[in-house]
């Protein structure tokens, strides 16, 4: 399938903080429907041509990567940590609304806990109810300007974890590494959609397949499962379960924390240095080297490799000391030569004990060859 060639990183390899706080699950769709035939190049000319701007709706996700649960509460614990690590393991269900390109909330409701994010105009929201504490975030508002531009016009919404959050990841990935077909349609939250299949030729990669379920009738994305290689029920899915696309009560996107919560306040400056830079395809290989082994270095990060197989690679001192050592993250990392590793069954990382971070969706013998090779 001809496509043009895009600048991309692999949907896991998005920065940490939202590694943890994006929500994966794996909520299967409705019976099959009939639908109009449409090719795979069609379906993706419905995903770009999507103008759904607000939206309220449930979305159900599970996690099964083959991570331990972890301990939210006892010693060493940090507030609010556990439950962000809590989210990729196991099950759990959120109420998203969404207006217009600044307005987010994310509801995240549990059995002994909520957690909500929520993203208005130039600040966000992080409040988890089990410790009761909360982080204001501040940012500069982008100018029309800058969202008609890149890389600020990725989306038309903030990028909450939704569905077509996520597909907007994998979608950038298509290229000469991925086959692409279209399965069978079927009903998401009530809605009839397309079955769009990403499948990655690479050898290497721990991915086996990326399926987006895709309204018929708007084009956005209704649910997308990630599957592993050797795993036969899906590693991150995460779908909507019920969905109502008018604008939601603005009331929603205001948050007051609540009486006697731990404030924590931040400020992220005007010129943010973006922590996971885009290797420009422009860039010509050194000399010696294919495109594949090409390191791009931006602001001290750097990736090789391409497609699938992407490695992005963080310098020294990126781990702060005694990172590893923490008793939440020592459960999840394994001891490796020179550091500390963490494998799923879709992602590895490796932290090195000078604080360099290497992460990819390959096996971790490929990180440590390319640490090795730094």
């Amino acid at each position: 399938m001809a496509r043009a060639k895009q600048r991309w990183l692999p949907a896991p390899l998005i920065p940490l903080a939202l590694v943890v706080a994006v929500l994966f699950g794996s909520v299967q769709a409705g019976a099959t429907v009939s639908l109009p035939p449409r090719t795979a190049e069609e379906i993706l000319a419905m995903i770009a041509r999507t103008e759904v701007r607000a939206l309220s709706g449930t979305v159900e996700q599970t996690a099964g990567l083959g991570l331990p649960e972890l301990p939210t509460t006892g010693p060493g614990v940090v507030p609010g940590a556990a439950s962000a690590m809590e989210l990729l393991t196991g099950s759990h269900t959120a109420r998203i609304y969404v207006d217009g390109p600044f307005k987010a909330r994310l509801q995240v409701m549990d059995q002994l806990a909520e957690r909500d994010l929520v993203i208005n105009g130039g600040e966000a929201w992080f409040y988890n109810s089990a410790d009761n504490s909360a982080t204001h975030v501040t940012a500069p508002v982008p100018s029309i300007a800058q969202l008609k531009n890149p890389p600020a016009a990725k989306g038309a919404r903030p990028e909450a974890p939704t569905p077509e959050a996520l597909a907007a990841r994998f979608l950038a990935a298509i290229d000469a590494s991925t086959e692409v077909t279209v399965g069978e349609a079927s009903s998401v939250a009530g809605r009839s959609a397309y079955r769009l299949e990403l499948n990655p030729r690479s050898t290497t990669t721990l991915v086996d397949s990326v399926a987006i379920d895709v309204d018929s009738e708007t084009g956005l994305p209704l649910a997308v499962e990630v599957r592993a290689k050797g795993q036969s029920e899906p590693a991150f899915s995460l779908a909507y379960t019920e969905l109502n696309l008018s604008t939601p009560d603005a009331a929603l996107f205001a948050f007051t924390p609540p009486p006697g919560a731990t404030v924590t306040e931040k400020a992220i400056p005007a010129q943010a240095v973006p922590s996971m830079p885009v290797p420009d395809s422009t860039v010509p290989a050194p000399e010696g080297k294919t495109p594949d082994q090409a390191v791009q270095p931006h602001h001290g990060v750097s990736v090789t490799g391409e497609g699938w197989a992407s490695i992005i690679a963080l310098p020294a001192g990126t781990a702060p000391d005694g990172f590893t050592a923490n008793p939440q993250l020592a459960q999840l990392l394994q001891p490796v030569d020179g550091g500390r590793a963490l494998t799923t069954s879709l992602l590895s990382v490796l932290v090195l004990d000078d604080g360099r971070v290497f992460a990819g969706m390959v096996p971790l013998d490929r990180l440590q060859s390319a640490a090795a090779a730094q």
